[in-house]
């Protein structure tokens, strides 16, 4: 059974002292492929060195909507410069809008908008952080799509929206990842929107090192292993094998991400 996590920050200091034991607990939980993201620029030679350290590691360039006050004249060009030249970069992101933690709306807006630009541009997927914010990321999308023709292509990530916000994105041409918050006891709402997701449009992904899953929950650090309790409970609330559920994951991985395993 192979798995690939769609999102990943293992840049991060926490993984430093241990990073090959994780890379060890990975593979032998089935994961061929992980998609890092990332926060701010100043992370793109450390996630880039990652990518070409590790053979199954692909990732994204762009700005997270909370460091959105670091943007500066600067700040597309970087993102349209390693986007372009380095192969392993195989989407844009992550970007999109947070008013759960701030409140800075245009300034968040306006980066988003042109990271949705960059991606057309370069023709690449969008990696998309939506919190408490799914009714302006759509109307920006919706936009996007009028004004060009075509809706940018990209993921929802670590779902947390109502079904009805799901249908929203997934009626957009969206996918919609699911992460260890699917686990949670009281994750209904979460649980509701994973069962109703098309086939074609689901992915998962950890988010390490946050949210780790049941029955890790209580670890303070999550790792790519453990995508697989991912899988296995979005299966149950599916009524499908968890067989089912990472071998539709991982097509639909490669599709959006253009990945080969």
């Amino acid at each position: 059974m192979q798995l690939i996590d769609t999102h990943v920050h293992i840049n991060f200091d926490v993984f430093q002292p241990d990073l090959e034991a994780v890379r060890s607990r990975w593979q032998q939980a089935g994961v061929v492929h992980l998609v890092h993201s990332c926060v701010e620029p100043a992370e793109f030679s450390s996630i880039q060195a990652l990518a070409h350290r590790f053979p199954e590691i692909s990732f994204a360039v762009g700005l997270h909507p909370l460091d959105t006050q670091k943007w500066d004249e600067n700040t597309a060009q970087e993102i349209v410069s390693l986007a372009g030249s380095d192969s392993k970069v195989v989407a844009i992101g992550e970007t999109g809008l947070d008013f759960y933690k701030a409140d800075n709306y245009e300034q968040q807006r306006k980066a988003f908008e042109t990271q949705l630009a960059i991606a057309t541009e370069l023709e690449k997927p969008v990696i998309i952080h939506c919190r408490d914010a799914a009714a302006v990321v759509r109307e920006v999308l919706q936009k996007w799509k009028k004004l060009k023709g075509e809706s940018v292509r990209g993921v929802m990530h670590c779902w947390t929206g109502s079904p009805e916000e799901t249908q929203w994105f997934v009626d957009l041409g969206f996918y919609i990842s699911f992460s260890g918050t699917v686990t949670f006891k009281n994750a209904k709402q979460i649980q509701e929107s994973a069962a109703i997701v098309r086939s074609e449009r689901l992915l998962i992904e950890t988010d390490c090192p946050f949210l780790a899953p049941v029955p890790k929950r209580g670890e303070r650090r999550n790792e790519p292993a453990y995508v697989r309790y991912v899988a296995e409970q979005v299966a149950r609330v599916r009524g499908e094998t968890v067989e089912a559920i990472a071998a539709v994951t991982t097509q639909n991985a490669c599709d959006l991400f253009g990945l080969a395993v």
